[in-house]
């Protein structure tokens, strides 16, 4: 829905902008219902869905993936937090701060990498449990991240955060003055950052579902494209913000940037590596049976979802 911004007077008013909720909470009762949390938590169903129906058809056993969840997402919820809070320290211990602000993670702040880092703990953890190989189980899920990662970027817009420059484009996002920069208070709509990336991460998903099915990818490439694609459009997003977060560059750069830089890097290198000595899929999912046995028969695999 576009409307015209609150603001009057401001040298950005446009003649249409994306209005932000005026709140994020809805109250049942006692009950606070938060749309960060409902956006996370609907993020989360829909990579255990995604993944799960992809690692079916990569030859795994229906109901594994929502087992490894309960390994995952745990692990995947502490380290974004972890992740937050340490690279944005000052906004929990600085002068004036509280600490224990550091622990209300409704009020946003959960960095990808550490969820994902920790999140590769747990899943690493389960499929060990289980006899599961890691690398055609990561590919398996690794689309359903993306999209797990676009719908919880709507978290960000009803908390307000994650946007960008001011501008006056059409779909510029109106930020309330409470939830502004102190250097903009006098600008009414700003880069929706939090959509480009939703956009973004969507695009990603798509493609690389189709590369998939094209070119049977394994071996951890579907992985390895998912940190290539998703990095590749962070490190140009990251540098539209201006809110206050790890405003402190290195070397002209937001730590993020460098982030992504270094991962894609990384991530291209295994890519190459990983289809010159490995080409196509591999068949064998498993290390051992459920029953504890060692895995001897192969898994033909079909279309990827």
């Amino acid at each position: 829905m576009l409307t015209v911004p609150a603001v009057v007077g401001s040298p950005l008013v446009t003649l249409m902008s994306i209005p932000s909720p005026a709140d994020g909470v809805w109250n049942l009762g006692p009950l606070p219902i938060r749309g960060y949390a409902l956006s996370i938590i609907l993020g989360i169903v829909l990579a255990i869905w995604i993944g799960e129906r992809r690692w079916v058809a990569r030859g795994g056993t229906a109901g594994e993936v929502s087992d490894l969840a309960i390994w995952a997402v745990p692990f995947g919820l502490v380290g974004g937090r972890l992740y937050h809070v340490i690279t944005d320290w000052q906004l929990y211990f600085g002068e004036g701060r509280n600490p224990v602000t550091a622990l209300y993670v409704w009020r946003g702040g959960l960095g990808v990498w550490g969820a994902i880092a920790l999140g590769a703990v747990g899943l690493c953890i389960g499929a060990r449990l289980k006899g599961i190989k890691l690398l055609p189980l990561v590919d398996a899920l690794a689309p359903g991240v993306l999209v797990a990662q676009a719908v919880g970027r709507w978290g960000n817009w009803f908390n307000q955060e994650l946007y960008g420059r001011p501008t006056d484009l059409p779909w510029g996002l109106e930020i309330d003055v409470a939830h502004r920069p102190s250097q903009y208070l006098d600008q009414a709509t700003y880069h929706p950052a939090f959509l480009y990336e939703c956009l973004w991460n969507l695009a990603a998903f798509a493609l690389i579902i189709w590369l998939d099915r094209r070119f049977r990818l394994g071996h951890g490439q579907v992985a390895a494209l998912y940190v290539m694609l998703y990095t590749l459009g962070r490190g140009w997003i990251e540098n539209l913000r201006i809110d206050d977060v790890q405003m402190d560059d290195v070397m002209g750069l937001r730590l993020n940037v460098w982030t992504s830089i270094v991962l894609f890097v990384l991530a291209a290198a295994w890519f190459i590596w990983s289809a010159v000595r490995h080409p196509g899929r591999e068949d064998v999912v498993r290390t051992r049976e459920p029953d504890g046995s060692p895995a001897g028969s192969e898994h033909s695999t079909g279309p990827t979802a």
